[in-house]
C-alpha cells in the first residue's frame, strides 16, 4: 500500500495544577478554541474540546505521525503561555504534570462528544478525581493513588 492511513480517536483529560478552579466560563471558549488550533498544528484533528473550571477534555483524531505525549506537551505549553499573556491573573498558572489518554472507537465517538458537552452536569454529581478514577478503572489502567492528588 502506497499510503499510510489512520483513524485513531483519543480522549485526553488533564487538570489545572492541584485542581484549582481557575478556568472561568468567560475564558473557556477562547481557551478551547486556542487549544484546537494547537491540535491542528500537531497534524491532528480536534473533534471536541470542553471542560470545567479545573480540567479539560479533548477528543481528537490523532495524526499518523504524532505521539500522544508530544501532542499533550504542546497543548499544555502553548495554552499556558496563552493564558499568561491573556491576563495577569494567570501569571502563575500551571497544568498538572500528568494526563490521561484513552482510546475511543468510531462507534463511541458521539457518546464521548456528548459527555464532553455535558461536563457541567456530570460534575454536579462527581468530582474530577472521581471521574478520572472511573476512567482509569474502566480502561483497566493500574495507578498509584498518591499520584492522583497532584
Amino acid at each position: 500500500m502506497a499510503q499510510s492511513l489512520t483513524k485513531i480517536y483519543v480522549h485526553i483529560i488533564f487538570s489545572t495544577k492541584n485542581r484549582v478552579p481557575l478556568l472561568a466560563e468567560s475564558i473557556r471558549r477562547d481557551l478551547f478554541r486556542y487549544m484546537a488550533g494547537i491540535v491542528k498544528t500537531q497534524k491532528c484533528s480536534p473533534v471536541r474540546i470542553g471542560g470545567t473550571a479545573d480540567h479539560v477534555h479533548i477528543l481528537c483524531d490523532l495524526g499518523r505521525t504524532t505521539t500522544i505525549a508530544k501532542l499533550v506537551e504542546e497543548i499544555k505549553t502553548g495554552s499556558s503561555k496563552w493564558l499568561k499573556a491573556k491576563d495577569a491573573s494567570f501569571r502563575d498558572f500551571q497544568w498538572q504534570s500528568g494526563y490521561g489518554a484513552f482510546s475511543v472507537s468510531q462507534s463511541s465517538a458521539q457518546d464521548v462528544i456528548a459527555y464532553i458537552d455535558n461536563q457541567e452536569e456530570h460534575h454536579r454529581k462527581r468530582t474530577f478525581q472521581e471521574e478520572f478514577r472511573l476512567f482509569l478503572q474502566r480502561y483497566g489502567i493500574a495507578y498509584e493513588e498518591r499520584y492522583l492528588d497532584e
